[in-house]
């Protein structure tokens, strides 16, 4: 591509006429006309002035050089943002475990939530200023509904338990063996329903 076709094709990809290009920088229709066929090329001046109307480099019009990319100018990548989100998610879960098994108190939920929280945030804030965010948020959540489901599952199974058992309400990161061992597989059904369907949706949804 030469200096006649880049001036003509820029000129279309802003939907201009040759005549609204002449008005722009000062010539006539039949100049314009003249540089698209290689019959003149325009001055230093006017070159300046096409790069300017056109909004690209004096070079990419003379030589067709593309700018190199400025690497202030770059985006950050909304996968790394999900990745650690996952992570904090992940020790969120484990860590909740860990408090319950140890100290058995309802402080274990509320540890895991908020690390969790934290994840989240991270993430979100990958999709307002990073790139490449639609697959980043699809791996996210396929991977992190394993990690975010549960303890919320497991509060609501064990405070309904807890309720009908008479013991009151009971918030713990996973679900309790009760009286009823149907209720306890019919909790990790639940679980494992709400985890599958989600990532079969994403699985199966477009992109």
């Amino acid at each position: 591509m030469n200096i006649a076709d880049r001036i003509q094709t820029l000129r279309k990809a802003k939907g201009m006429s040759q005549e609204g290009l002449a008005d722009q920088i000062g010539v006539s229709r039949q100049t314009v006309s003249k540089w698209e066929s290689e019959q003149s090329l325009p001055d230093l001046e006017k070159i300046i002035l096409l790069s300017e109307c056109f909004e690209v480099t004096t070079d990419y019009l003379l030589k067709g050089i593309e700018p190199k990319p400025d690497a202030a100018d770059k985006k950050p990548d909304a996968r790394i943002f999900s990745a650690t989100g996952t992570a904090l998610n992940f020790i969120g879960l484990v860590g909740a475990i860990m408090v319950w098994i140890e100290e058995q108190t309802t402080g274990a939920v509320a540890i895991g939530l908020i690390i969790m929280a934290m994840g989240g945030m991270i993430t979100a804030i990958g999709q307002f200023v990073g790139e490449h965010r639609k697959s980043a948020l699809k791996w996210f959540i396929m991977i992190n509904v394993w990690f975010l489901a549960l303890i919320p599952i497991s509060c609501v199974f064990n405070c309904i338990q807890g309720i009908l058992g008479g013991f009151g309400w009971m918030l713990m990161p996973i679900p309790q063996l009760g009286n009823s061992f149907l209720a306890y597989g019919l909790c990790w059904l639940a679980y494992l329903a709400v985890c599958i369907c989600t990532d079969f949706i994403l699985v199966k949804g477009k992109g």
